[in-house]
């Protein structure tokens, strides 16, 4: 039986937005400027379930086993008169196995951590003979082991019906439960739920600074999932998308590789806790490629999207 997702108290929510019925569109030239202040405070949301992940309380506990294991050692030896092992051998054993063992990256780890909460959005209609085809690809992000699933909605608007792949390759029909259209923000329905799926935890931005890493996953032309690493580059910052005539405000900025697909997807701290949607990028030329200006709405508003308390 799946647990129901936790909650915790944390910091800062982010500004509100006026609302606005028109979508900013993916990623194309815009202009960037500074947005008011954020203030306020919010909670850290949690999924119910997690998967393990290689992370430094694991590689810990493995050194605590390789300790173990050579103090059994130590009392062998003695047992059966052979030099026993002083705790100088245990440290140096200890230092050998970390400096010649290639462990993952720290944003190896904060991608995987994040890979089973990750899913390709597709956004289908018809054409002129009446026959279903794809218009879209996109990323969305699970946020509750009970299916629903945050994206943007320049990916799904219009759509005439909308399918999920989950990171286990299985597939699910999906439909719009809600919109936060100020914010570029949608929130989808899984029809069919996965007995192991395993919910995103979602961390408030309020004590993040600029130059912070992060990790954003999502599937950029349709292929993916694939992993970019950067830093966030500033908070408050405004984008329009020249199809739009919308502006969104209060996003963050970060350099982390970008390009259509990538919308809807997780933008996420080296602990793989989600703090944003990314949802367009910037490019002075008319070409809608990355030049290393991304914006991702802040976690606050995207859950809040989705009604999770406390917003």
């Amino acid at each position: 039986m799946r647990k129901p997702a936790l909650y915790s108290p944390s910091s800062r929510a982010g500004t509100s937005q006026p609302d606005a019925g028109a979508r900013p569109g993916e990623s194309a030239s815009a202009n960037a400027v500074e947005a008011p202040k954020r203030g306020g405070r919010w909670s850290r949301f949690r999924a119910g379930s997690s998967r393990a992940a290689a992370t430094p309380r694991v590689m810990w506990s493995a050194m605590a086993l390789l300790a173990a294991l050579l103090a059994a050692s130590v009392w062998q030896g003695g047992v059966n008169g052979t030099k026993a092992l002083t705790q100088k051998d245990i440290d140096a054993a200890v230092l050998r196995t970390l400096t010649t063992q290639n462990l993952p990256s720290r944003a190896a780890r904060a991608a995987e951590k994040i890979r089973p909460a990750v899913v390709r959005v597709m956004s289908y209609g018809k054409n002129s003979e009446g026959k279903e085809v794809e218009q879209g690809v996109g990323t969305g992000v699970v946020i509750t082991d009970k299916g629903i699933i945050l994206t943007n909605l320049h990916v799904v608007q219009s759509a005439q019906s909308v399918r999920i792949v989950y990171a286990d390759g299985s597939e699910s029909p999906a439909t719009v439960t809600g919109a936060q259209p100020q914010n570029d923000l949608a929130v989808l329905q899984a029809q069919i739920i996965p007995d192991d799926l395993i919910a995103a935890t979602m961390r408030s931005t309020n004590d993040l600074v600029p130059g912070e890493d992060v990790v954003a996953v999502g599937f950029p032309f349709g292929i993916g999932p694939s992993v970019s690493s950067g830093v966030i580059s500033g908070f408050d910052r405004a984008f329009k998308s020249p199809e739009g005539v919308q502006e969104i405000g209060n996003l963050i900025q970060f350099d982390a590789a970008a390009n259509p697909g990538n919308s809807g997807g997780p933008l996420v701290t080296m602990d793989g806790e989600v703090i944003g949607i990314v949802t367009g990028i910037l490019n002075p030329t008319s070409h809608r490629t990355f030049v290393g200006i991304g914006f991702a709405v802040p976690i606050e508003s995207a859950a809040s999207a989705a009604g999770l308390p406390p917003f």
